[in-house]
Parts: structure tokens; sequence; C-alpha cells
């Protein structure tokens, strides 16, 4: 997707201000992915990139600069933006663009937590081979730490083509599933995905060379390394839950969420990172939200991650969030 340029984007946010607060006269700022504007203590900034991800970085960006009020002007997923900011303290004003005028954002529901079609004899076949089962989307994944392996596909295949029954369809990623589909399509289900759960293991690993099975979806690695050993982050039980809102794809960063009970028999909701994101925050209680929306928020990151920015992000939840940094890598 080609992003405007920056002189672009701000004279939108000028024009889009000056339509709604007519008497405003704000200078303007830097802000990575959108354009800022600010007149005294009043902000506002333009969301153009990626929004979902945008929320965390605008709170940070009107806290450096001594705001209270903040004003998000956004085109896309105003209603997810909109439902993420009302978990704040202090919460921004999301608007929707519409055209070149502005509306109040009505936040969005979150989303329904879709069950899984049946598929008992595909359900035992991933039993048996002792992989993470993990349910996103109403479909179920098998993940070896954190890495998904295979699915179980109803209606269609990744490549499109229809089906009748439900298929277990093997491989990391959409390229992968369709190429094991065609070069190894004739084998049995079991055989295919013992032979990518072989090719994973040795390569995802702590302690082995940089590999690209071994790069992706740290963070679901970290949740893996959690459901094995949840008394690490003082639960007695934890399991693999849904994210509010689907994972963009292998590559980009996400958080990976769980939901267990701790010792006090008190349910928790657990959101594992790696690398310092600001979205994090916002997602992770936006997962909070959709799953269980009074239960204690963790969030789980390597130590190295645990940066002062996104503890005060994690403080500013109107229902705060815990911040428990790992030793190491978080994983072992």
């Amino acid at each position: 997707m080609s992003v405007p340029a920056p002189e672009l984007l701000a004279a939108q946010a000028r024009a889009l201000v000056r339509a709604q607060w007519g008497d405003a006269t704000p200078i303007a700022a830097e802000f990575a992915g959108g354009a800022a504007l600010v007149e005294g203590a009043s902000g506002w900034v333009l969301l153009a990139v990626n929004p979902l991800a945008a929320l965390g970085p605008s709170l940070v960006w009107a806290e450096r600069r001594s705001l209270t009020t903040l004003h998000l002007l956004v085109e896309t997923a105003a209603g997810i933006v909109a439902r993420r900011a009302q978990l704040f303290a202090a919460a921004p004003t999301v608007w929707q663009i519409e055209g070149a005028a502005l509306a109040p954002a009505i936040a969005a529901s979150p989303r329904a937590i879709l069950e899984p079609q049946p598929a008992p004899a595909l359900t035992q076949l991933l039993l048996d081979a002792d992989v993470e089962m993990v349910v996103e989307e109403g479909i179920v994944r098998a993940e070896v730490l954190g890495l998904e392996v295979a699915r179980i596909s109803h209606g269609t295949t990744t490549s499109g083509t229809p089906i009748d029954e439900p298929v277990l369809e093997v491989g990391v990623g959409h390229a992968d599933r369709e190429l094991t589909g065609m070069l190894h399509g004739n084998l049995p289900p079991d055989t295919q995905l013992a032979r990518v759960i072989e090719i994973v293991r040795a390569a995802r690993r702590v302690g082995a060379e940089r590999h690209p099975l071994n790069q992706l979806a740290p963070e679901r690695w970290l949740r893996a390394a959690l459901l094995a050993d949840p008394g690490r982050v003082g639960l007695r039980e934890l399991h693999a839950a849904p994210p509010a809102e689907p994972r963009p794809n292998l590559r980009d960063p996400a958080i990976a969420v769980a939901v267990g009970i701790d010792n006090a028999g008190q349910t928790v909701v657990v959101a594992c990172s790696v690398g310092i994101h600001l979205d994090l925050v916002p997602a992770a209680a936006d997962a909070r939200l959709a799953l269980s929306p009074d239960a204690r928020l963790l969030l789980v990151v390597p130590e190295r991650d645990a940066h002062p920015v996104t503890r005060a992000l994690a403080d500013r939840l109107a229902h705060p969030a815990e911040l428990i940094a790992l030793p190491g890598d978080g994983r072992s």
C-alpha cells in the first residue's frame, strides 16, 4: 500500500481540523505513519498508516508533549480504534474521517469468538502428534513451539479449492501449505505432518543457529513456553486464546494471547510480546475485553523489552495491566 507524502498528510490533517474546529490554528508536529498538529494543550493525530498499531504511539506522543486533550482522526478501523481508546483513562477522542469532514467514531463491539467446526478424526490425529492446538478465527491450528505447522480446513483449501469434508493442510504459512499439498499431497496426512514437525523442531529450538523457522512468531514461541510452565508467571493453568483482532501474518509483530487461572483462583488474561511494540498495551487490553473484561491482565515480555514506556501505558489503562519481564529471551 502506497503512503501519501508527509506534506500531503499534514495538509489533510489541517483541512480536517479546520473544518471541525474553525477557530483552531495548530502547528504541525512530527508523527511517524501519519500527521500531527498541536495547539496549546490540545493535539490532533491523523492515523494514516495501520491505525491499530498507531494508537499506542499516539498516546506516547501526546504524553511527551504534556497534552491534556488528544483527538485521533481515523479513516479505516475507526470503530476498533475507538473501542481500544476507551479502555484508557483520560481516553482520546476518536473521529471517523468521512470525506472532508469528521464524525464521532462509534466504538465497535468486540468480535465474537468463533468455535471450530467438528473434525474428530483430524483432531485426534493432531492430539496423537503431540502438537500445540490453538483455535483462532474458528480454525484449529497445530503449532510447534508457537509456529503453525498445520490447520484443519473446512469449505475450501488454502488455494481456494472447494472441499466437502474437512482436510488437514500441512505447512508453515500459506505458501508452504500450498507447496506441501502439491508435492506431498499423495502422502497420508499423518506422514505429511510428521515430516514438517521434524523439520520445524530441528530448527526451532533454543540455541539453534539462526534460521527462518526460529525467527518467525517469537511471541507465540514465548506463549508456548508459558503454556508448558504457567508457574513462571504465577499461574496454575494457562490455555491459548485468540486475539481480539486477527493477526496480520507470520512476519508482522503481534501479540500471543492466553487465558489462565492464578493461585488465588482469579481469571487472568496473558499477552505475550517480543520486541518493543507500543501497540502491545492497546491490543492486550482489547483481548481482555473480548475474553474476560474483569480479569487481571499480564503483559509478558523478555527482560530486554520491558521498556518504561510500555509500563507507563499499562498503568494508564482504566483497569491497569501488570508488566512481567522474563529472564533472557523468556523461552527457557
